[in-house]
């Protein structure tokens, strides 16, 4: 089998094992479902021996065998180093793009009105980025580096923390004036907004442990407004819809601009989670890597000061 057929049946062998299709293995190679198929065909014909066990009915069709799984662990991490080798011959090249993957909500409140002095910094370094609430795999996506929010373990990955925050309830000027709100008891009858971007499996506060926290258990958080984005969390507290437990980080813009009101500042209850700058260990020298990780600590850091 000659080198690039050879790669390319590996390759389709991987992703089809993975996925348990050549169909789903064909989406991600951007070729056809009989492409795929031939390829392992080719591999398993040069072997000598089948790699899967194959059912023309039930859940999974394509199931790699004992043969298959023994190898699978050293073929993934073949290809791992030939695609980590393939960005290190790109270094020197003059394609600049550096991916990042970043929430939504994160990307909205704090990394895009910040952007612009890391492009000022480096003009020849064009930033292509990932948004997205599901963690995503950083080889498969070609990911460079990322933040996440977290406990800071992600396996496989380098997680450096970058920021620490609060959460604290917040609502807008005009609901404050209308609705005067002076200690915690004061929420009683009011809407709560909750944050539902992290998973309560986290450790991540929620209303009812924040009202805890404040002894204000006559304040009901079974009810409220719902939302799966923390900027959306935070829109909606703008718009008068109701007061919202905002996280520190992600509300100082708004706060900062006359926006949002943060209520009861002398309760303070730290988040267990906290921001991470996260890579892969064998791409930290890329040098458009270490400059926009650099930059989000210069960017931390002068925030807290």
């Amino acid at each position: 089998m000659r080198s690039p057929i050879y790669l390319n049946a590996l390759r389709a062998f991987e992703a089809s094992a993975r996925h348990e299709s050549f169909s789903a293995a064909a989406e991600e190679l951007n070729v056809t479902p009989a492409a795929v198929g031939q390829l392992v065909r080719s591999l398993e014909d040069w072997l000598g021996t089948p790699l899967f066990h194959r059912s023309a009915t039930g859940k999974s069709r394509l199931v790699a065998n004992e043969t298959a799984l023994r190898a699978l662990p050293d073929i993934r991490s073949g290809l791992d180093r030939l695609s980590m080798g393939f960005e290190r011959l790109k270094e020197g090249s003059s394609n600049g793009v550096l991916t990042v993957t970043v929430s939504p909500a994160f990307a909205a409140k704090w990394l895009l009105p910040r952007i612009d002095r890391f492009q000022m910094k480096w003009p020849d370094t064009d930033l292509r980025l990932d948004t997205s609430l599901k963690l995503v795999d950083y080889i498969a996506q070609g990911i460079d580096i990322g933040v996440r929010y977290g406990a800071g373990d992600w396996p496989g990955l380098m997680a450096e923390k970058l920021m620490d925050e609060e959460v604290f309830p917040v609502c807008s000027p005009r609901l404050l004036k209308e609705h005067p709100i002076d200690k915690p008891a004061d929420l009683v009858g009011q809407t709560l907004i909750h944050d539902l971007s992290v998973g309560p499996q986290t450790g991540f506060a929620t209303w009812e442990s924040w009202l805890q926290k404040a002894d204000a258990s006559e304040a009901s958080s079974q009810r409220g407004l719902r939302i799966n984005n923390s900027a959306g969390v935070l829109q909606a507290a703008i718009d008068g819809h109701g007061v919202a437990l905002a996280r520190s980080i992600m509300a100082r813009d708004d706060l900062a601009a006359g926006k949002l009101v943060r209520l009861f500042p002398q309760i303070t209850v730290a988040s267990s989670l906290a921001y991470f700058v996260v890579y892969r260990q064998e791409c930290a020298t890329l040098p458009k890597l270490a400059a926009f990780r650099d930059w989000l600590f210069d960017e931390a850091t002068a925030q807290q000061a």
